[in-house]
């Protein structure tokens, strides 16, 4: 069957549902198909066949480039450079790429294709793209600037020079993932992301090892607004980045510190004692406990910080009241740190006291 049949058929069943070509108008053929109901058929199927319809006729390809916002290509095992040079030029009204790889395909010519004529882009996925350059970054800050979110995660060819441009001129980025960069993220990019991506909620900085204090500070000076922080395995890391996000960040609520080595107790210390400062009013201004819960940290990830000790890792839970440690219910992380295993949240405790308060049946 092919994607006309295809299309059609879905046609006649949602004529049949909708009674589409009544009142004098009947459709024969797919190619009498109105864009509007063309573009619904579209959304029903997956995006091999929307690539495969954009190339029934000339009306068909029209209607599906005007209408098109959202495509992905993470289904494509190889070629996928080639099809990206392809498409880009019918699919110019993309807001949402998704160019996932398992195998590195993508190559720069792709990625400046895609900023020549996708202006309009607004995410843009190319996590594990080792081809790409900063050839690719200096393209996408010219063609799209109003990228919101970009995932860039194991792209290790990309330096600091290209990662500091790209934030300078798509200043709008509101989630940026650098997980793996291992050359691109340093001090000095994360500097220019601070000073400029003043819209940023969510940075992924896993396992980038070139990441210090300084680059870290920048971020929490820079983004009042950071909701979600991933510094898992940057092992340069010490208190004085907590510290700056503690007193800087009121709306975080995942924070990722993996291997973070030289984390001590002043840090959690400093996130327990901002929530104290920040919320008190708010706490005795509003009774309902559900509005409570719902502010301040929700996920922490201190998993082999082995520095840390019970009642500085207490504090922390008994000040954010939405960190778990109960079944079912991890938010609070701490595998690997065998000396936090006294440390409960609030709704353990009370599940043991009810467990050991029940009187046993004697036999």
């Amino acid at each position: 069957m092919g994607v006309e049949d295809l299309c059609f058929d879905k046609l006649m069943v949602s004529n049949s549902c909708r009674g589409i070509g009544g009142g004098g108008v009947m459709i024969k053929e797919w190619k009498d198909i109105p864009m509007e109901l063309l573009l619904r058929i579209v959304s029903l199927v997956d995006d091999r066949t929307v690539i495969v319809a954009s190339g029934v006729c000339c009306g068909w390809r029209d209607a599906i480039s005007w209408g098109l916002t959202q495509l992905s290509l993470s289904w494509c095992k190889k070629n996928m450079n080639n099809l990206v040079l392809s498409l880009v030029c019918k699919f110019t009204k993309l807001r949402v790429l998704i160019l996932r790889q398992s195998l590195p395909q993508l190559q720069d010519n792709a990625v400046e294709a895609i900023a020549n004529r996708c202006h309009e882009l607004q995410e843009l996925d190319l996590s594990k793209s080792f081809k790409l350059t900063d050839r690719s970054l200096y393209a996408l800050a010219h063609g799209c600037p109003n990228l919101k979110k970009l995932n860039i995660s194991g792209c290790t060819a990309f330096s600091d020079n290209g990662i500091a441009y790209v934030s300078e001129h798509c200043r709008k980025l509101e989630v940026f993932n650098l997980c793996g960069c291992v050359k691109g993220a340093t001090d000095k990019a994360l500097k220019a992301i601070g000073y400029y991506c003043n819209r940023l909620q969510s940075v992924t900085l896993g396992w980038c090892e070139k990441v210090g204090d300084e680059g870290v500070m920048s971020l929490a000076y820079g983004c009042p607004d950071l909701r979600a922080l991933d510094l898992c395995g940057c092992v340069l890391i010490t208190d004085e980045s907590v510290i700056a996000l503690a007193n800087n960040c009121p709306h975080l609520r995942s924070l990722g510190l993996y291997y973070c080595q030289n984390i001590t107790d002043r840090a959690m210390y400093s996130l327990a004692q901002s929530r104290a400062k920040k919320h008190k009013h708010e706490i005795w201004q509003s009774m309902k406990k559900s509005r409570y819960e719902e502010e301040g940290l929700m996920n922490l990830n201190i998993s082999q910080c082995t520095a840390l000790t019970p009642p500085a890792v207490q504090a922390v839970c008994d000040s954010f009241p939405a960190l778990h440690t109960c079944p079912g219910r991890h938010s609070l992380i701490i595998s690997g740190c065998l000396s936090l295993t006294s440390v409960h949240c609030a709704c353990a405790l009370q599940a043991h006291r009810a467990h050991t308060a029940v009187p046993h049946t004697a036999h």
